[in-house]
């Protein structure tokens, strides 16, 4: 199982970003770890991607946005944000 990261953090960013620069540092950071623009380290640019768009998929809608940062910390404890759930939901 692999560590689970903070979104803010996959994208480089704040919780106070705005909308226009999530979707600047989105862009920036896809091309960046693009598996096509890294077959030297595709295992990895692949994974990176991955984290990249869900990260975006989440902070780029509002309602996620909100209950991600309403569960942030019990998220990135392992749990899933719903209360009674634990780490295995």
């Amino acid at each position: 199982m692999t560590a689970r990261k903070c979104h803010y953090d996959v994208l480089e960013c704040t919780k106070e970003v705005t909308d226009d620069e999530l979707k600047k540092l989105y862009r920036k950071a896809a091309l960046r770890w693009h598996p096509d623009k890294n077959q030297h380290q595709i295992d990895e640019a692949t994974e990176r991607f991955k984290e990249i768009q869900a990260a975006y998929a989440v902070l780029s809608d509002p309602h996620e946005r909100a209950w991600y940062d309403a569960h942030r910390d019990s998220i990135l404890r392992g749990g899933s944000g719903v209360r009674g759930a634990g780490a295995a939901g």
